[in-house]
């Protein structure tokens, strides 16, 4: 079959392909004007990219043109089938021009579908595929070919750049995350409540207000590290900070800040009170390796018992002793028990 007018050379499409591919907002965009200077060049009626996608089963599709809604979405029904064409070519990296196929309403149409495909350190990853329809009776020149295999790594190296992207923004996010939180159990880390106390203190001082800070320890955890191990250990840990971070106000700021040793930071004059709160939750939890949780507290306040961070640290610290000399489950203030 002779091709349909006269065979394009490549070099002239490919620098508005990237073009646009460099200047799109998103990926989406960059795929959705590839995909239109790409059909109007080899004088395709639509064309579509499907992706992989590691959190869902089968391609997606990412980019359409000439395609309306309805054939958009029975296109992305269909590719699901590991049969599909689409599918074939994303598995197999294998180009495949000029396939006649018969549409819903009985029209016949030539595809050629081309894989998306990356390459680092000598390794492929296939990406996905992209697809571009003309209607029967039209053959791509080799020149074509090129042009549209060309067009196909354009579009690997758009999803990769994205992917790569999105990779590093979740990498940040988790480093970030893992500066402020507690690996162990997902609450604020020492450094982290440390910065909050600064804050609420200084908020506190500048409008009059006051700010309660609570510590907690919980009652003979060493022997149940060493008598049951530290998985049993881990377990009670766990089970406590998520008793703090349920018992406590939006405003409030639990963390965890040693070993078995947890704090509130709480705006205003209610630390006791929360303190007790939390006491009463943890000592409902269930018996862990038969043994019962419980918690001492102690409590200090900003500017009562304290004018700044570590002498309200000490003040509250001198309370959790006192706490803990009274017996397990108590709570002490920083001048006298509550």
């Amino acid at each position: 079959m002779a091709s349909d007018g006269p065979s394009r050379d490549p070099r002239s499409t490919l620098p508005a392909a990237i073009t646009a591919v460099a200047t799109a907002d998103n990926l989406d965009g960059a795929l959705r004007a590839m995909l239109e200077v790409g059909t109007d060049s080899l004088g395709a009626v639509s064309a579509a990219i499907l992706l992989a996608d590691p959190d869902r089963p089968g391609l997606q599709l990412a980019a359409a043109t000439g395609l309306d809604a309805a054939a958009a979405s029975a296109l992305a029904e269909d590719a699901q089938d590991s049969g599909h064409p689409f599918a074939t070519a994303a598995t197999t990296r294998v180009a495949t021009f000029d396939r006649e196929a018969v549409g819903a309403d009985g029209t016949t149409w030539v595809i050629s579908y081309v894989p998306l495909v990356s390459k680092v350190g000598g390794v492929e990853t296939g990406l996905g595929a992209l697809g571009m329809t003309w209607p029967a009776g039209h053959s791509l020149s080799e020149e074509d070919q090129s042009l549209l295999v060309a067009l196909g790594s354009l579009a690997a190296i758009a999803a990769d750049r994205a992917r790569l992207a999105s990779t590093a923004s979740e990498r940040s996010e988790w480093f970030e995350r893992m500066a402020h939180t507690d690996p162990l159990t997902g609450i604020a880390n020492e450094r982290t409540v440390g910065r909050v106390l600064e804050l609420e203190l200084a908020r506190a001082g500048r409008q009059g207000g006051e700010v309660s800070l609570a510590l907690f320890d919980i009652d003979d955890f060493r022997s149940a590290n060493e008598r049951d191990g530290r998985d049993v250990g881990d377990d009670i840990l766990r089970r406590v900070a998520a008793v703090l971070a349920e018992s406590v106000r939006l405003v409030d700021t639990v963390g965890r800040i040693g070993g078995d040793e947890f704090v509130l930071v709480a705006p205003g004059s209610a630390g006791a009170m929360v303190a007790r709160r939390v006491q009463e939750s943890i000592a409902a939890l269930p018996v862990v390796a038969g043994r019962a949780v419980s918690v001492s507290a102690g409590v200090a306040r900003f500017p009562v018992d304290a004018s700044d961070a570590e002498s309200l640290i000490a003040a509250a610290t001198e309370a959790l002793n006192r706490a803990k000399d009274a017996g397990a489950g108590s709570v002490a203030g920083a001048e006298a028990s509550v």
